[in-house]
């Protein structure tokens, strides 16, 4: 099943900028062939439940080892059966209701 997720980790214990460990994330999702896409307040990753659910345990992983001794993650998932909609298709379809 695919899965649009939307994750929000902080670690805590690390200080005030978490930019270093996003970024180890991002390069976790695209290591495992995701589709990612940043914004402000978290990160969007598409692919396989598997995959994504697989991703952000390495993650976690990553981000312990860069020394975060704590972290706290939020997940939004959204999985269609009727369709298959990708990030990037959402966002067209709102922005077709905005022109």
């Amino acid at each position: 099943m695919r899965v649009n997720a939307e994750m929000g980790l902080i670690p805590i214990g690390t200080g005030v900028s978490i930019s270093e460990y996003v970024a180890a994330c991002v390069k976790v999702f695209r290591e495992a062939g995701l589709e990612v896409q940043l914004h402000a307040n978290g990160t969007d990753v598409e692919g396989e439940w598997d995959a994504v659910m697989a991703a952000v345990r390495r993650c976690h992983e990553v981000v312990h080892g860069l020394g975060a001794p704590r972290i706290n993650t939020t997940l939004k998932l959204n999985t269609r059966t009727d369709r298959d909609q990708g990030l990037t298709e959402t966002v067209r379809r709102v922005e077709q209701h905005l022109s």
